[in-house]
């Protein structure tokens, strides 16, 4: 949709998300391509029939008429598909957070200005077996929202400093999502101190000479 729908389209998103079940997902993107209109776009899965899936949507029905509405029964195989986002790599400038809430203030924040020179400012809606008890390092993620700021690093810069800008106008909690790390941070800003320690404890233990090596090792 254009990007007058906005706050219609994050009225309808905060609507759905608050008390959607498990089965259904929703994220919600803003979008400025160069050289073209802001727009707006939602992502949705639902792991059900059809109709549950189109009373869960209802509130989608009042909006203006989308530019495209690919909704429609898919197999699990195609649901990487769904975002229509590229596959080949590509360069890019990337923040995330997690958002303690979307209230009114947020939702204020988050629309208050452009996303320029941002491509893509992404909502994502979390909960389900995200949320609940887990023995894993990063434990439960119990914010309801993750939100995902890219922008290509033509002007690095200015990319870096409109995400600043807006995870600091935004409820953020402080604890980054460990698969969105970027480059300036570490598993130290995934994980809290005494995770981190059992984690490098096991690292010590079991592979002392650094063998097994990823893009964000907790050997520090």
């Amino acid at each position: 949709m254009g990007g007058d729908a906005r706050p219609d389209v994050l009225r309808a998103f905060r609507r759905i998300t608050a008390t959607a079940p498990d089965e259904l997902t929703v994220w919600m993107d803003l979008l400025h391509f160069p050289g073209a209109d802001p727009t707006v776009a939602l992502d949705v899965t639902y792991l059900g029939e059809e109709s549950g899936a189109r009373d869960l949507l209802a509130p989608l029905n009042v909006l203006p008429p989308p530019v495209s509405d690919s909704r429609r029964i898919m197999p699990v195989t195609e649901l990487g598909g769904i975002t229509a986002e590229p596959t080949d790599p590509s360069p890019g400038v990337s923040r995330a957070e997690l958002l303690t809430r979307l209230d009114d203030d947020a939702a204020e924040a988050l629309l208050a200005d452009p996303i320029a020179p941002l491509l893509s400012v992404q909502l994502r809606h979390l909960g389900g077996a995200l949320a609940r008890a887990s023995d894993s390092p990063h434990g439960p993620l119990t914010e309801p929202y993750a939100l995902y700021l890219f922008g290509v690093p033509t002007d690095p810069a200015a990319v870096t400093a409109r995400q600043r800008a807006l995870a600091g106008a935004l409820p953020v909690s402080g604890r980054k999502p460990v698969t969105f790390l970027n480059r300036d941070e570490t598993v130290a800003d995934a994980f809290t101190p005494a995770v981190l320690d059992r984690l490098r404890a096991v690292k010590r233990r079991h592979d002392p000479d650094a063998l097994v090596r990823s893009n964000f090792p907790v050997a520090g």
